[in-house]
């Protein structure tokens, strides 16, 4: 005989401290001897135990969600305390008004405004992507700082080829010395680079220094920086296209093997085990995404801030990154 479950509807949902437009469903499920705190993201709810589902922040995807059996009553202030306690990870070196498990795992970054900085100063537009450099390595260091495990900027696009030559020429020379300054310390510090792009375009001794980073910190885990150079969404399809197409013409798979799976193990971000960015930043004021990452970024949630790239520090991310917290990812509901 199924045992009966006395369930005790007192549970004071109003401890939870939910995030706003949560929701509690209630199931009943069979009685289990001594289940404990687990992920049942799998499971179907049968029938004659509690199941409390609670998602635990707005920003978290919908398959993000904590399910709690409770088998016996005894268990239920230990179980309810679970609750409350799950998102306490250490949140000691977060600003205040950060929560850890709203953190986005893939931030991206489209760095524009170099060139505007440095002519409301007077200055040679080299200077405006000097200043930038330096706002990079802060945001770098907030990355880590913060928990983040993948950063994405956009370095360099296809369309910047058509710029005055002079300053591709400053860029390529900026970038290649960007690249050695930050090989030794991406080692000690456990940082991992990749580079994402039609590399070939490049200078010849930046394309070597390219390959030898990338291979060089290849087994760093700490953290992510991915640099797109001559890089465009539109090129990111029309490669893995390209690559597909050639692997039908070879027999290596069927037409009808092509899905999204497919495509996405092909484009230039199967370099990362989080190739979707959660955030995307856009600074400078423009309110677009200027062919940068067109298929990673259809669910990704957007930031546009009128800060100028230099002048982008460690305030403006932050903001980016409580508005992100406040928001609810519907995934197309």
């Amino acid at each position: 005989m199924v045992e009966t479950l006395t369930m005790v509807f007192s549970l004071r949902f109003s401890s939870l401290s939910l995030p706003p437009h949560n929701t509690i469903t209630l199931y009943t499920l069979p009685h289990v001897p001594n289940h404990r705190l687990r992920s049942t993201s799998n499971v179907s709810p049968p029938s004659s135990t509690l199941l409390i589902k609670h998602s635990l922040c707005p920003c978290a995807a919908p398959t993000q969600q904590q399910h709690l059996l409770v088998p016996e009553e005894e268990e239920e202030e230990e179980e309810l305390k679970c609750i409350n306690e799950s998102p306490s990870l250490e949140n000691d070196s977060l600003p205040p008004g950060l929560r850890r498990e709203c953190m986005p795992r893939h931030v991206a970054v489209i760095m524009d405004g170099n060139r505007r900085w440095a002519r409301l100063r007077d200055l040679h537009v080299g200077s405006g992507y000097e200043a930038g450099v330096k706002s990079l390595k802060t945001l770098i260091e907030l990355c880590c700082k913060w928990g983040i495990r993948v950063l994405t900027v956009f370095a360099f696009s296809t369309d910047n080829w058509f710029r005055p030559k002079v300053e591709v020429e400053f860029l390529m020379s900026l970038f290649e010395g960007g690249v050695k300054d930050e090989m030794g310390s991406s080692l000690r510090e456990n940082i991992r680079i990749s580079v994402i792009g039609d590399i070939s375009k490049l200078p010849k001794s930046l394309e070597e220094l390219i390959i030898n980073v990338e291979e060089s910190t290849k087994n760093n885990s700490q953290f992510q920086l991915i640099v797109a150079v001559s890089y465009s969404g539109r090129y990111d399809l029309v490669q893995a296209c390209q690559r597909i197409a050639m692997k039908v013409k070879d027999g290596i798979i069927e037409l009808t093997d092509v899905n999204e799976s497919l495509i996405e193990q092909e484009l230039e971000t199967n370099c990362t085990d989080f190739p979707y960015p959660d955030l995307l930043i856009r600074t400078s004021g423009e309110l677009r995404i200027s062919n940068f990452m067109l298929w990673q970024l259809a669910y990704t949630e957007l930031f546009f801030t009128q800060s100028l790239w230099p002048d982008f520090g460690e305030a403006d991310f932050l903001e980016a990154l409580q508005s992100f917290q406040q928001r609810w990812r519907r995934y197309g509901e």
